[in-house]
């Protein structure tokens, strides 16, 4: 008596990968359903790949990332960190046009002995034509100054096995109160006030003698009135 051997059941919906990354889903009749293109991510040209800041060196406290576009269509960003109260990001989030690059400046706030060999981890999240990518950049502090004799070998695994979540960087229009942004107009006024008030060497008889100003005060006027418009186009 021949023994029967199970025959193996099909599996109805049986799903295959080609090399091209289409999906072919096989039905239970034989045939093959149309193929599905599964969106591939977006290539994120971030350079450079590590950030380094120095504790004894103050120019190495600010550090440059550059963002490439190379598409044909503009494409936006935004950072995260995974500890984004010790960071400073000028541009955390915006756009690149088409074939251009964009600048993105990182602060180090806090470079006390108890932060050196501290390792963070940012991410960039790009967006553009209907596809998504990501690149992660680590950061570390190192006490003293870059010297290249000295200069440790950068580790290639990170310190700690578990990451902690990745927050957004707020932007500086978010984070100003009204009154902040109150206090800013009034200082402002009083700038533009001072600036239009005669020398001490101009007699003008609609200006009592004490409200004349100095050449230095208005240099500081002008000085200061130059930050706010800075704060404000920020």
């Amino acid at each position: 008596m021949q023994q029967q051997q199970p025959m193996k059941r099909q599996k109805r919906g049986a799903r295959s990968e080609t090399e091209s990354g289409e999906v072919r889903v096989e039905r239970g009749d034989g045939s093959v359903s149309p193929t599905q293109s599964l969106p591939r991510p977006l290539p994120v040209f971030l350079f450079p790949a590590e950030l380094v800041f120095y504790s004894g060196q103050r120019s190495s406290h600010k550090r440059v990332l550059t963002l490439y576009n190379p598409f044909t269509s503009t494409i936006t960003f935004k950072m995260l960190c995974t500890c984004p109260s010790i960071y400073s990001v000028v541009e955390a989030e915006g756009s690149v046009r088409a074939k251009n690059c964009v600048d993105i400046v990182v602060r180090h706030k806090d470079v006390s002995r108890r932060h050196w060999g501290r390792r963070d981890r940012f991410r960039l999240e790009v967006s553009g034509g209907g596809q998504r990518g990501s690149r992660e950049v680590w950061a570390e502090l190192r006490g003293g100054e870059d010297n290249p004799q000295n200069r440790p070998t950068p580790s290639r695994q990170p310190h700690t096995p578990s990451l902690p979540r990745l927050s957004y960087f707020t932007t500086s229009n978010a984070a100003r109160s009204p009154l902040q942004l109150a206090v800013l107009v009034v200082i402002g006024v009083v700038c533009v006030t001072l600036l239009m008030l005669p020398f001490h060497s101009e007699p003008n008889p609609l200006v009592p003698s004490y409200a004349h100003v100095t050449i230095t005060q208005k240099l500081v006027c002008a000085y200061t009135l130059g930050l706010l418009t800075m704060a404000f186009l920020r």
